[in-house]
C-alpha cells in the first residue's frame, strides 16, 4: 500500500465540479438540505458512483449508500462519507471533501485494480449541517436510533414546509429502512475547521475523540411598552436580558476552558419596532466539551445564570434543551489505521478532537469508526472564504485510501 495512491487532479476537479451547484459570488456554496440545488448534487454524486460501477441505494430518511462489491459480499462493507448540503454561506469543502475523497477511494481502486475483500461503501448523510431543518446530523443520527424517523419527518424549516415533504419534493424519499448501519468499519474525511493543524505545521489530524454539545432555544418573554413613556425601573426588556444572557454564555465558556465553546448565533426580537420594548426574545445558544463532565457543569451553569436573570431582569426565560450530542471516543482500530495511513505516506500528523459534530460520531454508536482531518486555511469554516489546497485533500485521500484497503482485507479477521 506505501506505492498506491489517488489521483490528486481528478480529486480536485470533482470538488470543483461540484461546487459550481450553488456557487456563491464569495466563492463559497450555498446548498441548504432538501432544496433543489441538493438534489442537484445529490444527482451528480449518483451518477459519479454509477460510473465507477457501484450499486446506489437511498434509504427512508434520504441518505445514500453507493457500494463497490469485495471478493467476500457477505462481510460488512468499510465505509466513509460525510455530507453534501452546506450553510447558506458556507463554502466548498465542508462535508463534500469527505463525500468525494470516498468517490476518488472508489476511482482509485478501480485505476489500481484492486478488490478488496470486504465490499467498500461511500455514504451521502442527509441534513448534516441542521441550518434549514434542526437538529443537524438527522441522516446519521436517525440511523443511529439517536433521531426518531418520524420525529424528524415531521420537522418543519423556517417557512413550514415538512421534512418528509422536501424529500418527496426532490425525489430521495427512498423505501431502505433507515437502520442502525453494518460496517466492518467507518472512517469519515474532513477539513479540520480549525486552526490546530495550521498552527502545528501538522498535514494529517489523527482524531481520537468529538467533542459533546447542547443545543438549546431560550424564549425570553417580557413586556411590550412605549420606548419614550416607560420608566427605567419599571421595564420588563427582553432583548436587554438577553443582551445579558448572551454575555454570560461566552463567560460560561471562558470558565471552562480548555476547549470549551459557548455560542449564539440564531436571535429573533418581537415586536421588532424602533420604539417598543421588545417583549420576546428567542435565542439559540450552543455548548460544547469534549468531556462529559464539564458539558454538564456549563449546563447546569446555564441554568444558574437563567434564574438570576429572571430575578433581575423581571422577564421569564423558558429553556428548551432540544439536542443533546454525548461527547464520542472514536474506535482505537479506526484511529490505528489512520495513523498507519499518515505514517506509511510519511506525512506530518498529530492526535486531534473533533470539535464539531459529524456523522461519524453517531456511526461510532453501532460500528467501529474514526476520522481523518486536513487543515483549512487560517481554521476558518461555515464561511464562503474556507480554503484548502490540492495537496491537503490528495494527503487526506491518501490517507483514507490506504486505511480503507487496509481495514477491508482484514474484515475477514474480525468475523
Amino acid at each position: 500500500m506505501r506505492n498506491l495512491t489517488i489521483n490528486a487532479d481528478r480529486l480536485w476537479a470533482s470538488l470543483m465540479e461540484m461546487a459550481k451547484i450553488g456557487a456563491t459570488e464569495k466563492g463559497g456554496c450555498a446548498r441548504l438540505a432538501l432544496t433543489d440545488l441538493d438534489r442537484e448534487s445529490r444527482e451528480l454524486f449518483i451518477s459519479w458512483c454509477e460510473d465507477a460501477g457501484c450499486t446506489v441505494r437511498v434509504d427512508q430518511v434520504g441518505n445514500i449508500y453507493a457500494r463497490r462489491p469485495g471478493r467476500n459480499n457477505d462481510l460488512p462493507p468499510v465505509g466513509t462519507g460525510s455530507h453534501l448540503d452546506t450553510q447558506p454561506t458556507g463554502g466548498k469543502f465542508d462535508g463534500v471533501f469527505g463525500v468525494l475523497a470516498g468517490l476518488e477511494v472508489l476511482r482509485s481502486l478501480n485505476d489500481h485494480d484492486i478488490e478488496t475483500e470486504a465490499p467498500i461503501e461511500v455514504s451521502v448523510w442527509t441534513n448534516e449541517e441542521g441550518s434549514r431543518f434542526a437538529p443537524a446530523m438527522m441522516g446519521s443520527g436517525v440511523v443511529s436510533g439517536r433521531l426518531d424517523l418520524q420525529t424528524v419527518l415531521d420537522t418543519t424549516d423556517h417557512d413550514g414546509i415538512r421534512f418528509e415533504d422536501a424529500l418527496k419534493e426532490i425525489g430521495f424519499d427512498g423505501d431502505m429502512p433507515a437502520t442502525p448501519p453494518k460496517y466492518t468499519a467507518f472512517i469519515e474525511t474532513h477539513i479540520e475547521q480549525g486552526p490546530y493543524l495550521e498552527n502545528e505545521d501538522k498535514v494529517i489530524g489523527i482524531v481520537t475523540k468529538g467533542q459533546g454539545q447542547r443545543w438549546y432555544d431560550a424564549v425570553i418573554t417580557g413586556q411590550e411598552s412605549h420606548a419614550g413613556t416607560t420608566p427605567m425601573h419599571l421595564r420588563k426588556d427582553a432583548l436587554a436580558a438577553s443582551a445579558r444572557l448572551i454575555s454570560e454564555v461566552r463567560d460560561i465558556a471562558r470558565g471552562n476552558q480548555p476547549h470549551a465553546c459557548g455560542t449564539v448565533g440564531f436571535i429573533e426580537n418581537y415586536p421588532n419596532s424602533r420604539n417598543t420594548i421588545p417583549g420576546s426574545v428567542t435565542i439559540g445558544i450552543d455548548l460544547r466539551h469534549p468531556m462529559d463532565e464539564n458539558l454538564s457543569k456549563m449546563d447546569s451553569e446555564l441554568r444558574a445564570v437563567i434564574a438570576k436573570l429572571e430575578e433581575e431582569e423581571g422577564v421569564t426565560i423558558a429553556l428548551d434543551n432540544y439536542w443533546y450530542y454525548a461527547p464520542v471516543l472514536f474506535d482505537k482500530s479506526c484511529i490505528e489505521a489512520v495513523r498507519t495511513g499518515a505514517a506509511a505516506h510519511d506525512y506530518a500528523a498529530m492526535e486531534i478532537f473533533a470539535g464539531a459534530g459529524h456523522d461519524a460520531c453517531y456511526i461510532n454508536d453501532h460500528a467501529p469508526a474514526g476520522m481523518i482531518f486536513t487543515p483549512c486555511l487560517n481554521g476558518i469554516s461555515h464561511n464562503e472564504i474556507e480554503s484548502t489546497t490540492l495537496e491537503e485533500c490528495e494527503a487526506g485521500c491518501n490517507v483514507l485510501f490506504h486505511a480503507m484497503v487496509n481495514l477491508a482485507d482484514n474484515a475477514g479477521e474480525k468475523q
